[in-house]
């Protein structure tokens, strides 16, 4: 059983399908580039409740999409037990970033105010979208302006003002009405 937590994770995929007799499961990945995913390693994967390693034996295209063989894993009822599960890596496990880039797990739970003090409420999700990231910020339960979330564009200089990750809040350009 690992001592790690779900937050000592970053979440990169998650199995698919199994794909033929011989214990081969289709990914899903979540990486920028979908082959990204196996330049990082161990993959961690929860399994029962707990997280355990596994290794990728084999990999490759296959259609429009990636298929993977875990090692130790050689036939399709054993590959079933993982289809659905999250793919994940040790968070030390990423490359550093330079100034001003973030991964999104950084951003997750930030309070977010606005230039003016206003408090917004809180990252709880991002959305890629094709021009821009959004943050999706749930409003605290006594929102002045009733709103329950706000859809915050990750426009670095426009909207997003600063990103303090020590004192964990974004500030923003943004009116609360919105």
């Amino acid at each position: 059983m690992s001592l790690l937590s779900e937050k000592d994770f970053v979440v990169l995929g998650k199995f698919g399908a199994v794909y033929g007799i011989n214990g081969w499961l289709k990914i899903n990945s979540y990486t920028d580039i979908p082959e990204g995913i196996f330049d990082y390693t161990p993959w961690q994967v929860k399994f029962q409740g707990n997280w355990q390693t596994v290794t990728v034996s084999s990999w490759k295209r296959h259609s429009n999409g990636l298929i993977a063989k875990l090692t130790d894993i050689n036939v399709r009822e054993q590959a079933q037990a993982y289809v659905n599960a999250e793919i994940a890596v040790a968070a030390n496990a990423l490359p550093a970033l330079d100034d001003g880039e973030y991964y999104w797990k950084d951003l997750m739970d930030l309070k977010v105010v606005n230039e003016q003090g206003y408090d917004l409420g809180v990252v709880t999700d991002l959305m890629e979208t094709g021009s821009n990231d959004v943050l999706v910020v749930k409003a605290n339960r006594t929102d002045a302006f009733g709103k329950g979330e706000r859809l915050i564009p990750f426009l670095e200089q426009t909207v997003i003002k600063q990103v303090d990750l020590a004192n964990k809040q974004i500030t923003v350009d943004w009116d609360p009405a919105f």
